[in-house]
């Protein structure tokens, strides 16, 4: 027999050898390219097929390495014959020459999870069984290898084998954060056309990326193939593709589409209801939001007050309240009533407004009612009115709300302290501080660090030091903020010796000490030329693994320096300089 290799223009396989067929389209992992993609074998004389020990190769074998080898001198290219299919039982023995079969299989085995370009084109796949083939699958996709991955499935599936299924979900996922949404999608369909079903985060994400490209037409049509794949959509579904719709101005084809789906029997989401009324109010107006209800309660989709009270707080929002109006009208004409939330959302934005008469027509409706005012009313009034100055009012309305048996809440008493502290009554608001002591609302820690905080600006610092101290005792503890203000307020009146304390307290306690606060402390002390405290602070400073920095270390030497030990300054200056903790051109603050 004679082998001969010709150049030929198209893919042919030629039965050269029983079982043996050649297709050299994806040889470039083992070859250097060839002009044409594939080779003809032709044989000069008739082969006894039964016996195989008597082959005859005229071709020049590279290696035994690489089985199938062969050296195309005219061209000096190389051609790369590999099995292509199933059809390989009479190549299996081990009774060929040069053990052919054997050496490609563990080839193919030494490679098989290696995450080299080996695997970069379909060839490496293509004789694999289904199983060996889905460990690959798992191996590329637990290691990110997302293109080989891809290409294993579409080899895969011309072989009509059934890819791993939660490696396809890893492979969609995948694709999807590098935007491949089209890759994602016809890999989604190669799992459901095997029989997986997707998740439906999988199916969302999906839908998502699709939408965010612009891509609605695809968007809906796999929202349609989702219950046919066994994962119907769910509200995050239908609510992605109604708000790409409406981005895109499609407003008419979003509502029809809800009505389409409602009509395939969709269930009737009432967050997606709500969602599409919310769209249409604020893309269409009101009036037109109010048309898509009533037309939405003739599909069988009736509004509840959770769909009002959601275009209530939108027109509210934007003091739009004549639509408020028209909505709350539009509630009660289908037999509903305004519930707490309803009444609250429009108080919080006509007291934002500072509508205050409007205010008392709203509590008085409320009174008239089954909705009376609770707590949350109150601190919105309270908070209100405290925020424009009206502390009189807000404190009227507190003896209302206690005279009423609505008892108040921590925030009712934290906002009204907030609100004397700021009108300098200080002591007022020690009083209502110290009332809570046997009530239900114990003071926590905003409660204390607003009180101090008025003491601090109103210059009481032993009062703000014993509140600091009740605190403490009350296992509140205290935070950055209570000590940068008691900080600020310490040396402000020049009692740096308290402000120490302070420190050695919270080092006491080993509470983390910020270098804010030890450069706050430094500053202080040095400003007051007492630098060998200072230099204490500076010690504990770095006892607390808190690096001193060229502003703390100038600070000192400028403190040594206004104390009158200007030459014990300098040579300070020249010391740091030498320990490189300060630079040269570093001049004392």
């Amino acid at each position: 027999m004679e082998l001969t290799v010709v150049a030929h223009k198209s893919i042919k396989e030629v039965p050269c050898l029983y079982g043996f067929q050649m297709d050299l389209a994806s040889a470039s992992d083992y070859c250097s390219p060839v002009k044409s993609r594939v080779f003809r074998l032709n044989c000069s004389n008739n082969c006894n097929f039964k016996t195989h020990s008597c082959l005859q190769w005229k071709g020049d074998i590279v290696s035994r390495r690489n089985a199938f080898l062969l050296r195309c001198v005219d061209q000096q290219r190389s051609a790369c014959i590999d099995r292509v299919n199933g059809e390989d039982q009479a190549w299996s023995s081990g009774r060929y020459a040069f053990g052919v079969e054997k050496e490609l299989r563990e080839q193919m085995y030494s490679r098989k999870y290696s995450d080299s370009s080996n695997f970069s084109l379909d060839g490496s796949f293509v004789g694999n069984d289904e199983e060996t083939n889905n460990e690959i699958l798992q191996n590329l996709c637990s290691n990110g290898k997302l293109v080989n991955a891809s290409r294993l499935i579409d080899v895969m599936a011309r072989r009509n084998q059934i890819p791993h299924f939660p490696s396809c979900v890893n492979l969609i996922r995948g694709l999807i954060k590098l935007e491949r949404t089209e890759k994602a999608t016809r890999f989604l369909k190669i799992m459901v056309m095997s029989g997986g079903i997707p998740d439906i985060i999988t199916y969302n994400m999906l839908v998502g990326a699709l939408c965010k490209k612009g891509q609605l037409k695809t968007a809906i049509e796999l929202l349609d193939e989702m219950s046919l794949s066994g994962c119907p959509p769910d509200v995050i579904t239908y609510n992605t593709i109604l708000r790409c719709m409406f981005e895109h101005g499609g407003f008419d084809q979003a509502i029809g589409f809800w009505k389409d789906q409602l009509k395939k029997g969709c269930p009737p989401y009432l967050i997606t209801y709500t969602v599409l009324i919310e769209l249409v109010c604020k893309h269409c107006g009101t009036v037109r939001a109010m048309e898509v209800l009533e037309d939405m309660a003739i599909e069988g989709c009736n509004p509840d007050i959770v769909t009002y009270n959601s275009l209530v707080n939108y027109t509210c929002k934007r003091g739009k309240y004549e639509d408020s109006a028209l909505i709350i009208y539009n509630l009660l004409s289908y037999g509903m009533e305004p519930n707490t939330v309803t009444y609250n959302t429009l108080l919080h934005s006509l007291c934002t407004h500072g509508y205050w008469d409007k205010v008392d027509e709203i509590l008085l409706i409320m009174n008239m009612t089954s909705q009376p005012p609770t707590v949350v009313t109150y601190n919105i009034l309270i908070n209100g009115l405290c925020k424009n100055g009206l502390l009189d009012r807000a404190i009227s309305f507190f003896d209302q709300m206690v005279s009423s048996n609505c008892l108040p809440d921590i925030i009712t008493y934290n906002t009204l302290l907030g609100a004397l502290c700021r009108e300098g009554m200080v002591d007022e608001a020690l009083c209502v501080l110290h009332s809570l002591n046997n009530t239900r609302c114990s003071p926590g820690l905003i409660t204390y660090n607003t009180v101090i905080d008025g003491l601090a600006k109103k210059g009481c610092m032993e009062k703000a030091m014993g509140l600091y101290g009740e605190m403490i005792e009350r296992r509140v503890t205290p935070d950055e903020i209570t000590h940068r203000t008691l900080f600020w307020g310490l040396f402000r009146v020049d009692l740096v010796e308290d402000a120490l304390v302070i420190l050695k307290e919270m080092n006491k306690r080993n509470q983390k000490i910020r270098y804010s606060a030890f450069r706050f402390v430094i500053h202080g002390l040095c400003k007051n030329k007492k630098v060998d405290i200072a230099i204490q602070v500076l010690e504990m400073m770095v006892s607390s693994q808190c690096k001193p920095d060229e502003e703390i270390y100038s600070a000192i030497i400028k403190g040594v320096g206004d104390a009158g030990m200007a030459e014990e300054a300098h040579r300070l200056h020249q010391k740091l300089i030498e320990l490189k903790v300060l630079r040269e051109e570093t001049v004392p603050r």
